[in-house]
């Protein structure tokens, strides 16, 4: 039988089976009180006041981004400037653009693969309100530079960390520093609720107002004494009194069941992840022809980058069919350089500096999959059919020279 390296896998077992076995004896299966739950789980196991749960990490973007419209002090408006990393998952930018925010494009550092501080120092200008900050395949960003950022410039930020449950940077778990941040707990991310993502925050006027536009924008999901309006006191008149636009981005309870299940078995899933990104490490880290990701803080390492090194930097579409071909699933690193993409038309946006690492990343990037059980023989047959590659290229660029 031929090895294979997969990009994900499932980490369901007994338990999370027979969640779902109870849960299906009841009669409800919206939105109810496992989803509150759990999100009571998730608050107390991230250090967070509040947690709202929805449909998957894309609608969690979508949520966060527009209760800041809607706060009564301060909030954001159409034309305010974010500045973001060019180098993230699509739906970290499609918010931004939906409520027409000007997206300042701005590159990455090479080590960590997440946003550079000094050019991000030199981008923010006066009409710079927010940075979106992306903790890039597990690894968060630095934290205490950003946030001292933020408050000597009076900017918001706000943190996608779908990629990185898990992580910390000074004991503090990611997705914690912003004013929101984002998690995802889709099928192949560090817990799994088949689709699903939530929303964190301290700020219970965000809350409210999250717990509003998550079903519908009406009143019924509020409590009696809120920050969002002053509710009517007969109860049938608040049944369908919408108050914000909002949307139907509503968690089921299976999600939330399977949610309870998995996390109590997040700290042993990291555990397990940073094993085998300390066992990646120690044979790719001086690799002569592989670039890989600096760790800063505690990542959670979703996956492992491969970038080529330039000797090879042309060859990395060859590398992928290689890898596929040996049974090695491997993808792009996320969505590469985003301003690359045809959907930037439509956006709002302004590039600065250059993009030369983002770009880089974009042409000679890839990453493989991390899970939550033991991958030494699959990381030991990647880093032998990585040197089989690169032997051959090698020897063929000499010959040709």
């Amino acid at each position: 039988m031929s090895k294979h390296y997969p990009l994900a896998t499932s980490s369901w077992a007994d338990e999370e089976l027979d969640a779902i076995k109870r849960l299906l004896s009841q009669d409800q299966f919206t939105m109810g009180s496992y989803v509150k739950k759990f999100e009571d789980e998730f608050s107390e196991y991230i250090g967070s006041n509040y947690s709202v749960m929805v449909n998957s990490g894309s609608s969690a973007n979508l949520l966060a981004i527009a209760a800041l419209f809607y706060t009564k002090n301060n909030p954001l408006k159409r034309g305010d400037e974010v500045i973001v990393p060019a180098v993230s998952w699509g739906t970290t930018y499609f918010p931004l653009q939906q409520f027409g925010l000007k997206v300042k494009f701005i590159d990455i550092d090479p080590e960590t693969l997440n946003i550079d501080i000094k050019i991000l120092k030199e981008a923010i200008s006066e009409k710079t309100k927010l940075i979106v900050a992306v903790n890039l395949l597990g690894n968060p960003n630095q934290f205490d530079i950003l946030n001292k950022l933020c408050q000597e410039h009076d900017m918001i930020l706000f943190e996608d960390n779908c990629e990185s449950m898990g992580a910390k940077f000074s004991s503090k778990y990611a997705g914690t520093f912003g004013k929101l941040g984002t998690f995802s707990t889709y099928f192949s991310h560090h817990i799994s609720t088949i689709e699903g993502g939530l929303v964190v925050t301290d700020n219970e006027e965000l809350y409210q107002i999250m717990l509003s536009m998550r079903s519908h924008g009406w009143t019924r999901s509020l409590p009696k004494e809120n920050k969002v309006i002053v509710k009517n006191t007969r109860e049938f008149e608040e049944s369908f009194r919408f108050v914000l636009p909002g949307y139907n981005i509503r968690p089921t309870e299976i999600s939330a069941v399977l949610g309870s299940e998995q996390l109590k078995k997040l700290p042993q899933f990291i555990e397990i992840r940073n094993n085998n990104a300390k066992y990646f490490r120690s044979l790719f880290i001086n690799h002569p022809y592989i670039k890989i990701q600096k760790e800063t803080g505690e990542s959670s390492w979703f996956g492992f980058s491969l970038i080529l090194a330039n000797e090879l930097s042309d060859l990395r579409n060859e590398l992928t069919d290689f890898l596929e071909k040996n049974h090695i699933e491997c993808r792009p690193v996320v969505a590469g350089n985003f301003v690359n993409h045809d959907v930037i038309k439509y956006f709002n946006y302004e590039v600065h500096g250059e993009l030369i690492v983002s770009n880089m990343l974009d042409r000679c990037g890839l990453y493989v999959g991390n899970h939550h059980f033991c991958l030494t023989d699959e990381i030991d047959y990647l880093y032998e059919k990585i040197e089989e590659f690169t032997d051959s290229k090698l020897k063929t660029t000499l010959a040709q020279k």
